[in-house]
Parts: C-alpha cells; structure tokens; sequence
C-alpha cells in the first residue's frame, strides 16, 4: 500500500529550466546595458561555461564572468547582472502544470506528500513559498542541508526515515533519470519518470529504473490507484482520463 509520493522540485513542480535561462540572458542584456563592454553571445556563453564548472548555487557568478572576460571588476556591472537576475526570478517563477490539481488529488486519496531535492536549501525554499505550495508537503528534504545528494541512497534513506515507511510504501516523482529514478530505485522505492524540461530526452541509460514514464503530473494519481490495487503495470507510460 503507497502512503508517501514524494516528487522532486526543479522541473517536478517548479517550471525552472525556462525560468534560468530566461534570468541568465536578461542579466547578461542589463550588465551590457549598463556598461559592460562586450557582446551578448560572449558573455552568455561564457556565463553558461562558468556554471557548469561552478554549479548553479556558486554565489560569485558574475564576479567571476568579468575575470573570464579580462575585465577590471565594476560593482555597478555586477549589480545590473543581480538586479535583472532576481527580478526575473520573482516575476516569472510557475509550477509546472497540473501540479495543484495533482497534489489536491493525492492528498483527497489519504496520501502523505513529500520533497526531495538537490540545492540550496533558502533558495528550494524560497521556490515553494513562492509558489503558495508549501501547505502541501509534509516534510522538505534538501541536499544541502543533509550533506548528502541524489542519487546517494542516504537522501532517500533519510527521506524515508522521516516519513517512518519503508521504500515499497513510496512512490517518487522526477524529471531526472539519474538523481531522481536511478537514486529511488537503488533503496527500493516504486518510480516515476516525468518527462519534462531539458531532462525529456536525456540519461535514457537509466530507464530501465523506472516503473512508470509519463508526461502529465494528472497521471500520477492512477498510478497510484494502480499500485494500490495490486495490479501493477510498470514500466508502462501512464495517460490519466482528462
């Protein structure tokens, strides 16, 4: 019997892909608007090349652009960056769709709701008060403050923990193969691919861990009918009735 679903939150439940790129050019256009005397391809480009190297929660991204570009640190040029950047955030930060109706569904079904997620823990935070969803969720587990990250068996462990169910009761719900379905799958929790964001069509070496593939968060709530009725079907892509 299922009693926890947990989900992951980038590209789960916040729609965040689109949001950091779209704040990452709009930093870029306002440095360069401000005075930053170098062309936008160049400085994106170079911007996305330190992410990769630094990680998206690195707090000197734009510090550190302007040593990329050889160019004598400005205060006012790094300010521009943060300004657009924030401000992109705040004003077009969404959850993906169908999430409150999926999470309204679950919790009419008795089920128990969970988090798990890598990064930052005020920044994850600040995504789901944001998005008013935080009434929702039971408990928020995040790998920045438990010093460990998916797809480590401990962050699941722990999640489990928590919750004070074992890993059969469980379902989890992500975008990535790897961290999310991979991770679950190693400690035993039943999983669900959502196919969504720059993850779609990524990692497919590890699909094989997931039980089910789909594509809408409205199916979730049949998968979980489906387990709960003993008659699983996995590794099956999953269309919920509209």
């Amino acid at each position: 019997m299922i009693k926890v679903v947990f989900f992951d939150l980038d590209d789960t439940i916040a729609d965040t892909t689109r949001l950091a790129e779209m704040a990452r050019k709009n930093a870029i256009e306002n440095m360069i608007r401000h005075g930053m005397p170098v062309d936008f391809d160049t400085a994106y480009s170079e911007l996305l090349e330190l992410i990769n190297e630094y990680g998206s929660n690195f707090p000197r991204h734009f510090d550190y652009l302007l040593r990329r570009l050889d160019l004598k640190y400005n205060p006012k040029w790094v300010a521009a960056g943060v300004i657009a950047y924030h401000n992109t955030k705040f004003a077009y930060l969404r959850e993906v769709r169908h999430v409150r109706k999926t999470l309204l569904k679950l919790r009419e079904m008795g089920l128990r709701l969970g988090i798990i997620t890598d990064g930052d823990p005020i920044k994850q935070w600040e995504k789901i008060l944001r998005l008013d969803l935080d009434d929702f969720f039971e408990h928020v587990v995040i790998s920045d403050f438990e010093g460990v990250k998916k797809p480590h068996p401990k962050i699941f462990q722990k999640a489990l923990r928590i919750f004070k169910v074992k890993a059969e009761e469980s379902v989890i719900v992500g975008d990535r193969l790897y961290s999310d379905i991979y991770g679950a799958k190693s400690v035993g929790m039943h999983t669900v691919w959502f196919r969504y964001g720059k993850y779609a069509n990524r990692e497919k070496e590890y699909r094989e861990y997931a039980d089910y593939e789909i594509t809408d968060l409205l199916d979730v709530p049949k998968i979980i009918e489906v387990l709960n009725s003993g008659k699983d079907d996995s590794n099956k892509e999953v269309h919920a009735d509209r």
